[in-house]
C-alpha cells in the first residue's frame, strides 16, 4: 500500500514538474538584467518581474524556459544602440528584431559578437534612422532573413553580404542604395525572397540573379534600372512574385518568362517595354499588370486564358486590333483603356464571366454596337466604355447588372433613348452617358437609383421636363444636364448637391425658381444659355458653399445683388444686368445713349429711392425685429453669443492673447472672411494685443448639435489639441454657441498654397520652396495617418486647405472634420461624398468611404500643383487626369512641368520629374495601387535635396524635426 502511494505521488510530481517555470541560465538573466537597466523600459524591470522571459518581446524555449530564443524590441522608441554587443552574450538566440526605433548606426562590436551566435537565422533593423553604407557581414553563417528596409543606407552594395551562406530573405527596400543590383548576393543558393524596390539602382539587372534557383519573390520596383529583363529569368522554376515597377526597363518580355508554372504575380507597369509575352501565361498566373508601358501590336488570345487570371491591367499602352473573343472566366478586373484598341467589341468575349466585377475598355477605337451579352455578367460593379466610337442604342440586357455601381458610357455616338427600366439599376452611384446623341425624355425611373451621387446627361439631344422625381435622389452630389433640349418647369433639386448642378444651354425660361433655394451644400451652379428672365434673386446669395456662379447668356436685368468676394459670377450677355458698381445700361427707343442731362436725371432718382429705402430700413430696424436673413443682406450682424469657452493650447503667449468676445466680434463681419473651404469659413480676428488668429467656423455644426453630440464634438477637440506636429493647424481654443462652433488656429500670414500657386505671387514660389512645401505636407499626413488610437482622415484635401506659415512651412487644416462632421460613425463612412472638385478619387463616387487611399490620392493633385503650376481643375479638364495622359508618352512628361520653374537647371527639372513620378503613383486610379503615406513622405525625402537652389531654410528645419519624421516612419 505504501509503494502504492509512493507511486501514486511521483506520477502526480511528474505531471506537475511541466508546469513549473525552469530557471533561466544565470548568464542570460544577468545579460537581460544589464541591459534593462540602459534600456530604462518599464516592461524590462526587474523589479516588476524577475523572470526575463516574461517580459514583453522575450521569447523563451518553452517548457524548460532556460535559455532565450528571440528578443523583439519592435517600437520600444530606442535611439542609443551601444547596448546592442551584450545582447550578442545570448548564445541561444534564433531571432533579433529591432524594428521601427531611432537607431542611427549599429557599433561594429555587434557585427563581430552576434556573427558568433550559429544559430542566429533573423535579423530584423527595418524602420530605423540606420545612416552610411551597408555594414559587413562577414560570419552570420547561419543568418536565414535580414531586413534593413526603411532605413538611409546609402552606397553600392559590393562585398558585404558575402559570408551570409543561408540567406533566404533579403530585404533592403526604401533605402538610398546606388549603383548596380548586386548580382551575387554572397553566397547563398537558398535566396527564396529578394526585395530591393525604391532605391536608386541604376544599370541594367544582372544575370546573374537568375542562378538563384530558389527565388520565390523578386521586388526591384521604384528604382532606375535600365536594359532588358534577363533570360534567365525564365529558369527560376520557383518564382510566384515578379515586380518591377516603376524603372526604366524596355525591349521585350523573355518569351518563357509567363510560363513559369508557379508564377502568380508579374508586375511591370511604368516602364518601356514595347512588346507583349508572345507564350501562354502559366495556370498559376493570377496578376498581371504592363499598365503605363509602350506596348504595341495586338493582345494575343493566349494571354487572356489563364485559368487562374484574377487582374489584367494592359491600360495605357499602344495596342492595336480587336479584342480575343475568348476571354478566361476567373478574371475579377480587366482594364485596357488609353490604346489604339478598334473593331467591335466581340460579343463573345464577355457571356457569362460569373466573377467579373471591373471592366474598363475607356478611350480606345472601338466602333459598333454595344453588345447585350455583357448584362450576362451577374458581377459586374463598373463598366466603362467611355470616349470610344460606339453608336447604336444601349441594350436592354444592360438592365440585368443589378450588382453595377459605375457606369461610364460618355464620349460615343449613342442613340436612342435612355431605356425608361434604367431605375433597375438600383446599385449605380455614377452614371454618365454624356456627350452622345440620345433623344427623348429622362425617364421618371431613375429616381429608383437612389444610390445615385453623379449624373451625367450632358449634351445630347434630351427633351421635355426634368422629372419630378429627381428631388428623390438624396445622395446625389453632381447633376450635369446641360446642353441639351429641355424646358419647361425646374423642380425641386437633391438637397445634398454639392459639386455641381449644370442646367446650361437648354430652353428654360422664366425667372430663376425658387425651387434651387435650398441648395446651401452646392459649389457650382450653371444655368447659362437659357431664356431665364427678371432679376437676379437674392435666395442665390444665401447658398453657403457657392463658389461659381454662371448666368451668362440669358434675359436678366436689374442689379446685381452683393455676392460674398470669394463667389465667381458670370453675367456675361445679359444686356439689361450689371453690378452694384457699374453704370446702368440706359439706351434711347432707337438703341442709344441718352444725353447726359438724362443720365443724371435718373442716376438722381436712382440715388433717392435708395436713401429712402436705406432710411426706411433703418426706422423699421427700430421698430421691429428684424430676422437673420434680412441682417446678412445688410452685412450688420450682432456677435455670437458664446455658451462656452476653453483654451486648448498650454501656450502661455496664445492663452493671454486669445480673447473669446473680440473674436466673436470679428466673425459677425463677412470682410473678415479670408478663406472657405469646402466644409469651413475662415475669419481673420485681430486680438487686442494686436496678434492675429484664424477663427474657423464650421459650416455643418448646427447638424452636430441636432445629433446631440456636443459631448463628442468637446472630447475630439480637445483630444485633437494635444497633438503636436509643426506641419499640422492645432486648434488652439474652442467656443461653442447656440448653433455653432468656432476653432482658433495661429494665423499664417502668406495664406492658402492655392492663393500661392494661382494668385498673384505665383512667380516668387521657387523649386526649393516647392519642394519644403511636398515635405511639409506629407509629413502631416503621414503623421495624421500614423495616429496610434486610429488614423485621421482627412474629408477635404486641397491646396485650399493648406495654410502657409512661410514659403517653406505649410500645415493641413480642416483635421477635425472627418471625427466631427459625423462623429457617430467612425469608420469613416459618409453621407456625402468627400473633398473639393478635382481633388476627389474615383472610388469615393461609389464607395462613400474616406481612406488613407483617398487621402494619397488628394494628396497628389496638390503635388501636380506644385510641379505643373495649374489648378485641380482647368478649363473643365481634371489635372490629375490630363498628367496621367500625358503621362503614357514619356517624352511629354517635361511639357506638363512649370516651365518658368524646371528651365532654371537640369538639377532642378530632375528633381521635378522624381517628384512627378512620385505624384502619378498617388493618384493611381485603383486605390490599391497607391502607396502609403509614410511610404510617399520616404520617396519625397529620397529625392536628394543638396543641389536644391537656397534649400538652407528648410534643411534646417529638417535637421530639427528629423527624429520627429522618422518617427513617422517607424509605423
Amino acid at each position: 500500500m505504501k509503494s502504492s502511494i509512493y507511486g501514486i505521488s511521483f506520477f502526480f510530481l511528474f505531471c506537475i514538474f511541466p508546469l513549473v517555470s525552469g530557471q533561466l541560465a544565470s548568464n542570460q538573466s544577468n545579460t537581460m538584467i544589464t541591459v534593462s537597466h540602459q534600456l530604462a523600459n518599464s516592461s524590462w524591470n526587474v523589479e516588476k518581474e524577475q523572470n526575463p522571459c516574461l517580459w514583453e518581446g522575450v521569447t523563451c524555449n518553452a517548457p524548460h524556459n532556460d535559455s532565450i530564443l528571440s528578443l523583439s524590441l519592435s517600437g520600444f522608441g530606442l535611439s542609443n544602440s551601444s547596448f546592442l554587443p551584450l545582447l550578442c552574450q545570448i548564445n541561444s538566440l534564433q531571432s533579433l528584431d529591432f524594428s521601427s526605433n531611432l537607431f542611427n548606426s549599429i557599433p561594429v562590436e555587434f557585427f563581430n559578437s552576434c556573427g558568433e551566435i550559429d544559430g542566429l537565422k533573423s535579423l530584423n533593423f527595418s524602420k530605423n534612422m540606420l545612416v552610411g553604407s551597408l555594414p559587413t557581414f562577414q560570419k552570420f553563417v547561419g543568418l536565414e532573413s535580414l531586413d534593413l528596409s526603411f532605413n538611409s543606407l546609402s552606397g553600392s552594395i559590393d562585398s558585404q553580404l558575402n559570408g551570409l551562406s543561408a540567406l533566404k530573405s533579403l530585404n533592403l527596400s526604401f533605402n538610398y542604395f546606388t549603383g548596380s543590383v548586386p548580382s551575387r548576393l554572397g553566397k547563398s543558393r537558398v535566396l527564396e525572397q529578394l526585395e530591393l524596390s525604391m532605391n536608386r539602382f541604376t544599370g541594367e539587372i544582372a544575370s546573374e540573379i537568375g542562378e538563384h534557383g530558389n527565388l520565390i519573390k523578386i521586388d526591384l520596383s521604384g528604382n532606375h534600372l535600365n536594359g532588358i529583363i534577363p533570360e534567365s529569368f525564365v529558369n527560376l522554376t520557383k518564382l510566384e512574385t515578379l515586380i518591377l515597377s516603376s524603372n526604366q526597363l524596355h525591349g521585350a518580355i523573355p518569351a518563357g518568362l509567363l510560363g513559369i508554372t508557379t508564377l502568380q504575380r508579374f508586375s511591370a507597369n511604368q516602364n518601356n517595354f514595347v512588346d507583349l509575352p508572345s507564350t501562354n501565361p502559366s495556370m498559376s498566373l493570377k496578376i498581371l499588370d504592363l499598365s503605363y508601358n509602350k506596348i504595341t501590336g495586338r493582345i494575343l488570345p493566349q494571354l487572356l486564358l489563364g485559368s487562374n487570371l484574377q487582374t489584367v491591367d494592359l491600360s495605357y499602352n499602344m495596342l492595336t486590333g480587336p479584342i480575343p473573343v475568348t476571354i478566361s472566366s476567373s478574371l475579377v478586373r480587366l482594364r485596357l483603356g488609353s490604346n489604339y484598341l478598334r473593331g467591335p467589341i466581340p460579343s463573345t468575349s464577355f457571356v457569362s464571366l460569373p466573377n467579373l466585377t471591373y471592366l474598363e475598355l475607356d478611350n480606345n477605337s472601338f466602333t459598333g454596337t454595344l453588345p447585350p451579352q455583357i448584362g450576362s455578367n451577374p458581377k459586374l460593379a463598373l463598366l466603362n466604355l467611355a470616349q470610344n466610337k460606339l453608336n447604336g442604342t444601349l441594350p436592354d440586357e444592360l438592365l440585368n447588372l443589378t450588382q453595377l455601381e459605375v457606369l461610364k458610357l460618355q464620349l460615343n455616338k449613342l442613340s436612342g433613348e435612355i431605356p425608361n427600366q434604367i431605375g433597375r439599376l438600383n446599385m449605380l452611384s455614377v452614371l454618365n452617358i454624356s456627350w452622345n446623341s440620345l433623344k427623348g425624355i429622362i425617364p421618371p425611373s431613375i429616381s429608383n437609383c437612389g444610390k445615385l451621387i453623379n449624373l451625367n446627361l450632358q449634351n445630347n439631344g434630351l427633351t421635355g421636363l426634368i422629372p419630378d422625381a429627381i428631388g428623390n435622389l438624396k445622395f446625389l452630389l453632381e447633376l450635369q444636364l446641360g446642353e441639351n433640349k429641355l424646358h419647361g418647369r425646374i423642380p425641386d433639386m437633391p438637397q445634398k448637391l454639392q459639386i455641381s448642378l449644370n442646367l446650361s444651354f437648354n430652353n428654360f425660361d422664366g425667372p430663376i425658381p425658387k425651387t434651387l433655394s435650398g441648395l446651401n451644400d452646392l459649389e457650382v451652379l450653371d444655368l447659362s444659355n437659357n431664356s431665364f428672365s427678371g432679376t437676379v434673386p437674392d435666395f442665390l446669395v444665401s447658398l453657403s458653399s457657392l463658389s461659381q456662379l454662371v448666368l451668362s447668356n440669358n434675359q436678366l436685368y436689374g442689379v446685381l445683388p452683393q455676392f460674398k468676394p470669394h463667389v465667381s459670377v458670370d453675367i456675361n450677355g445679359n444686356l439689361q444686368l450689371h453690378r452694384p458698381k457699374d453704370n446702368p445700361p440706359v439706351l434711347s427707343k432707337k438703341g442709344k445713349p441718352v444725353g447726359v442731362t438724362i443720365v443724371i436725371t435718373f442716376a438722381a432718382a436712382v440715388l433717392a429711392v435708395v436713401v429712402v429705402a436705406v432710411v426706411f430700413l433703418l426706422i423699421s430696424r427700430r421698430l421691429s425685429k428684424v430676422n437673420e436673413e434680412q441682417l446678412q443682406s445688410l452685412e450688420v450682424l450682432s456677435p455670437p453669443r458664446v455658451i462656452q469657452g476653453n483654451m486648448l493650447t498650454a501656450n502661455g503667449v496664445h492663452r493671454s492673447n486669445i480673447d473669446f468676445t473680440k473674436a466673436m466680434e470679428a466673425v459677425a463681419s463677412p470682410a473678415n472672411i479670408v478663406l472657405k473651404t469646402r466644409f469651413s469659413t475662415y475669419y481673420k480676428a485681430m486680438m487686442p494685443s494686436g496678434a492675429s488668429y484664424y477663427v474657423k467656423k464650421l459650416n455643418w455644426s448646427d447638424k452636430i448639435f441636432q445629433l446631440g453630440s456636443r459631448d463628442k464634438f468637446e472630447q475630439e477637440i480637445e483630444a485633437l489639441g494635444k497633438l503636436s506636429n509643426s506641419n499640422i493647424m492645432i486648434p488652439l481654443a474652442y467656443v461653442l454657441t447656440v448653433d455653432s462652433a468656432y476653432l482658433f488656429y495661429e494665423f499664417a500670414p502668406k495664406g492658402t498654397l492655392y492663393d500661392i500657386l494661382h494668385g498673384s505671387l505665383k512667380s516668387s514660389l521657387d523649386w526649393a520652396s516647392r519642394y519644403s512645401i511636398a515635405v511639409g505636407v506629407a509629413q502631416g499626413l503621414a503623421f495624421l495617418h500614423g495616429c496610434t488610437s486610429s488614423p485621421i482622415l482627412l474629408i477635404d484635401l486641397s491646396s485650399r486647405s493648406i495654410v502657409l506659415k512661410s514659403l517653406k512651412e505649410p500645415q493641413v487644416g480642416d483635421i477635425e472634420l472627418c471625427k466631427v462632421i459625423d462623429p457617430s460613425k467612425s469608420n469613416g463612412s459618409l453621407s456625402t461624398v468627400a473633398g473639393s472638385v478635382g481633388y476627389i478619387p474615383p472610388e469615393y463616387a461609389y464607395t462613400m468611404r474616406v481612406t488613407m487611399a483617398g487621402n494619397v490620392y488628394s494628396f497628389g493633385v496638390v503635388l501636380l500643383e506644385l510641379l505643373t503650376g495649374k489648378a485641380a481643375v482647368s478649363e473643365g479638364t481634371e489635372l490629375a487626369k490630363w498628367v496621367l495622359s500625358n503621362s503614357v508618352r514619356p517624352n511629354k512628361l517635361d511639357h506638363v512641368l512649370d516651365f518658368s520653374i524646371s528651365r532654371t537647371s537640369l538639377v532642378v527639372r530632375n528633381q521635378m520629374l522624381a517628384v512627378l513620378k512620385v505624384a502619378l503613383a498617388c493618384v493611381s486610379v485603383t486605390p490599391e495601387s497607391r502607396p502609403k503615406m509614410k511610404s510617399v513622405l520616404r520617396m519625397i525625402l529620397n529625392i536628394s535635396t543638396r543641389d536644391i537652389p537656397n534649400p538652407r531654410g528648410y534643411s534646417k528645419r529638417l535637421l530639427q524635426n528629423r527624429k520627429q519624421t522618422h518617427q513617422l516612419l517607424l509605423v
